[in-house]
């Protein structure tokens, strides 16, 4: 059995992003309940030579957003990196899942030997789709993902593995 470009990167992403989006509306209650300022949560890191929560869902969803606009064949779009509250922060995400939701598996399957350009700070580096999808994408939204929980639960925020994860069973 084979699996399929678009089946390896566009749902698993969509199911990060959504899991993701739980894990901050959960921040958000958590917040009110505790009153907590929300900027507190925002600019929280793990570590100082760490980004803050906000910067790592920009960067999840960059991530997300590239690699399915790359896969496809398109111009990735272009964010602000202006998300300052947690509204702005849910719809960022909420326009990433959208923007994943509208490519169709056509536009992905077929990509594993696509050279990717990828440009990264002061360089470009060159990729085949699917050690791209593989090696750089899904692990880095994940990462991603996982640093804005474990943030979230070092501060306290009411959290598990199953908000990770999702409803898988």
């Amino acid at each position: 059995m084979t699996i399929s470009m678009y089946a390896a990167s566009i749902p698993p992403m969509i199911r990060s992003l959504t899991n993701l989006k739980v894990i901050i509306e959960k921040a958000v209650t958590h917040a009110e309940a505790k009153k907590i300022d929300t900027s507190v949560l925002i600019n929280a890191r793990l570590h100082p030579d760490m980004f803050p929560l906000v910067r790592q869902v920009q960067i999840a969803t960059d991530v997300a957003k590239g690699a399915a606009s790359r896969l496809a064949g398109l111009k990735p779009p272009k964010y602000e990196d202006n998300e300052s509250s947690f509204p702005e922060i849910l719809a960022r995400i909420d326009k990433t899942i959208t923007l994943l939701e509208s490519f169709k598996p056509e536009q992905i399957d077929g990509s594993e030997d696509k050279t990717i350009a990828l440009p990264m700070h002061d360089k470009t580096v060159n990729f085949q789709g699917l050690p791209y999808l593989l090696n750089f994408v899904l692990p880095n939204v994940y990462f991603h993902v996982t640093t804005v929980y474990a943030i979230l639960r070092y501060n306290g925020v009411e959290i598990g593995k199953k908000d990770f994860l999702g409803n898988i069973y």
